[in-house]
Formats: structure tokens, C-alpha cells, sequence
């Protein structure tokens, strides 16, 4: 039993380590690479084969860090009875929602007037922690139902639009549809909609089950492959015939390489039905490949996915800080911008400041690096004193 509880907790960090590692690749870019500002990196009349997949490939963060989330609910509710595992979802996603609000909006913003409010990644995270804390009550096989009924049936929305900065339009944006909103003096981005995240968690919720004490690691390795290839096969029939799983239909390009990323250019905001089955279904089979996988880069990689809250504040700060001393030291910049009284991608004062792709790569590889011995620290921290009941919401 410890052998699988090992291996259980092996893959699953793994996995999400490997996606905090990746996702500050995007935010590192968002900040320092010169093209950022003027154009999206999917924009396929303008990208790159490099600068498009240095985008594209942090399209998995954030599905895979919900249905981890939901995993990790399952697991934590082996050790707690239904009401308390409730009780901890709701005061763990209020917590989450408040961090998301404050501190992580300071964090983009450095603006201690908070001119604008991003309801992103962990809002999303935090409300569907409260949604998940209702529907543990129901049967599991009807959790999965309704999980996967949202998941494929959600883009039947994709025509719904309440136009204004209305409360019902704000409300619907918040559930479906990605937003700019102003409110009295304040920018309000709505970048996740809850719907379908919030399926994405209660599916990770149900796939806890196979990694329960006792549970085959065989068995469970088969059911991940199987499910795995079943979302990406799904994906590649329903994104050839371009009849439903995605607004954006892909198109014919100059050639057969940008033909290719028109095909796996699918909607992150909100996902689509063929977003997250490109993407989970690429987490079921890495889930499945890494069961029994061991070495050192298994065990650095696994110790960001450990304490992922921690390392996604920390980063956050610094990169915002790198961009500060950066445009300090850009001969004709006003370092002061990165107070933020506005989306940075509506100032016009960003001429001449950036840095090529390789440098953010390399930004990026030496945050990471460094963050490294605090995020270690911190997970030594957290496993010697378990006991310690706040350090379950970091």
C-alpha cells in the first residue's frame, strides 16, 4: 500500500510541477519579450513556429491544474467525512478567491489603488472548489455525468452574448464568456469563465477514485491510457470535420506546417470542448507514463508541484519585478509604467522596451532555477509539520 501511495503522490506532483514550470514561461513572456505588446503569438499572419508553440504549450496549465485539484479533493477526502471535506472546499475556495483579488491583482498590477480586477486562474480555482463542496453529496457516477455533459455540451453557448457592462452581463461573463468590464473607475477582466472549469475540477474530483489505497496500479495505468487516447482521438475526428467542439474553425494556411497549427489553435477563453480534450486528454496519458517513473528530474520537478500556491505568488512578483529594473535600464522607458493603471497591452509608452525570445527563455530558466531552493525549503516545511492546519490553504 505505501508502494502505491508513493507512486500516487510521484505522479501526480510530477505532473503538476511540470505544468507551474511551464506556465511561468508565459508570464515571463507576457512581461519581457518585445513582441508581446503588439500582437498575440496565436495570430497566425504574424507568429512564429517558436514563438506560436511558446504560447500554445501553456494552454495546458490550467485545465490540468483543475482536474488536479479535483484529484487532490478526492484524496483528501479519504481522510475526512463528507461534511468536513465540504466545510474545507468552501473555505479553501473563499480563501483562494480572496488571494486572487488582492494579492495575486497586486502582483500583476503593483497598483495599491487596485485600478483593475482580473478574475483568472485562481478565482476560477477557488469557485469551483465552493461548487465542488456541494456536488460530493451526489453519487460519484452522477458527478462524472454531469461533469463530462458540461465539458461536451458547454459550446452549445457559444452564441450567447449579453452585450453591455450590465450586472446580468457580467454575471453571464463570469459563467461563459471572456469580458472587459468597467466599473465606476475600475477595469474588470473576466479572463476565466466558470463554466466549464468548474467540470474540469469535479472530473478530476471522480478520477480521485483510481488513486485511492488499494486501487491496481496496473488497472489504473490501463484506464489512463485508454482515456487518454480516447480524448485525443475525439480530438483529432471532431477538429478534422470543423461540425462542433470549438468557435474558431481551422482553416487551410500558406503551408502545410501553419495548416498544422491552425488545427491545434483551439479556444482557451473559455475552453473549449476540443481544448480540453487536447489537453487532458495529453494529461491522462502523461499520468500514465509517469506512474512508475523515478530519478532526479522526477524529484525536482515534483517538489514545484507540491507547493504549486506558493511557487505561483512568489513568481508572479518577480517577474513583475524583472520588468521594472528591465525598463529602468531601456534607454527612453518610464520604469514607472509597471504601476499599472491599465491593461499593459493598451499603453501605447512600450515602444522600444523588450527583449528577444531567447532572453525570456532564458529569464524564464533562471527564475525557475532560483525559485527552486525556497520552494524545497517549503515542502521540507510543509511535510515536518503536517499538523499545522493553515499551511493546508498554501
Amino acid at each position: 500500500m505505501s508502494t502505491i501511495l508513493k507512486n500516487r503522490i510521484t505522479s501526480i506532483d510530477f505532473l503538476r510541477g511540470t505544468i507551474m514550470i511551464i506556465m511561468a514561461l508565459d508570464h515571463v513572456r507576457d512581461y519581457l519579450y518585445s513582441g508581446s505588446f503588439y500582437f498575440d503569438p496565436l495570430d497566425l499572419t504574424k507568429t512564429s513556429g517558436v514563438l506560436f508553440f511558446t504560447r500554445w504549450i501553456t494552454h495546458f496549465c490550467a485545465p490540468i491544474f483543475m482536474l488536479l485539484a479535483g484529484t487532490s479533493a478526492c484524496l483528501i477526502g479519504q481522510k475526512k467525512s463528507k461534511k468536513e471535506l465540504s466545510v474545507f472546499l468552501v473555505k479553501r475556495g473563499l480563501w483562494l478567491i480572496f488571494l486572487e483579488m488582492f494579492v495575486v491583482n497586486f502582483g500583476w498590477n503593483f497598483n495599491i489603488g487596485f485600478p483593475m480586477f482580473f478574475f483568472i486562474t485562481i478565482w476560477a480555482l477557488g469557485l469551483s472548489m465552493i461548487i465542488l463542496a456541494a456536488l460530493i453529496y451526489l453519487p460519484k457516477q452522477l458527478i462524472l455525468g454531469i461533469s463530462v455533459t458540461i465539458i461536451a455540451g458547454h459550446n452549445l453557448l457559444d452564441g450567447v452574448h449579453v452585450p453591455g457592462s450590465s450586472l446580468e452581463a457580467f454575471g453571464w461573463s463570469l459563467l461563459h464568456d471572456q469580458q472587459f468590464f468597467m466599473w465606476h473607475k475600475e477595469i474588470l477582466l473576466v479572463g476565466y469563465p466558470i463554466v466549464p472549469l468548474m467540470a474540469v475540477m469535479s472530473l478530476g474530483y471522480c478520477l480521485g477514485g483510481w488513486y485511492t489505497a488499494g486501487y491496481d496500479v496496473i488497472k489504473r495505468q490501463k484506464n489512463l491510457l485508454i482515456a487518454g487516447s480516447c480524448c485525443l482521438l475525439a480530438f483529432i475526428v471532431l477538429r478534422y470535420t470543423n461540425v462542433y467542439g470549438d468557435p474558431v474553425k481551422w482553416t487551410a494556411q500558406k503551408d502545410g506546417f501553419y495548416t498544422f497549427l491552425s488545427f491545434i489553435k483551439v479556444n482557451k477563453y473559455p475552453p473549449s470542448l476540443l481544448y480540453l480534450l487536447l489537453t487532458l486528454g495529453s494529461a491522462f496519458l502523461f499520468l500514465s507514463f509517469t506512474e512508475k517513473l523515478k530519478g532526479k528530474v522526477v524529484d525536482v520537478v515534483s517538489v514545484y508541484g507540491r507547493v504549486p500556491m506558493f511557487y505561483y505568488l512568489i513568481h508572479i512578483y518577480i517577474i513583475h519585478l524583472i520588468a521594472i529594473i528591465a525598463s529602468a535600464l531601456t534607454p527612453g522607458q518610464d520604469w514607472t509604467i509597471w504601476f499599472l493603471k491599465q491593461p499593459i497591452w493598451f499603453t501605447r509608452d512600450l515602444k522600444g522596451y523588450g527583449f528577444s525570445l531567447p532572453v525570456a527563455y532564458l529569464t524564464w530558466i533562471l527564475i525557475v532555477a532560483g525559485l527552486y531552493p525556497l520552494c524545497k525549503r517549503y515542502d521540507t516545511y510543509k511535510q515536518a509539520n503536517k499538523a499545522k492546519w493553515w499551511l493546508s490553504y498554501l
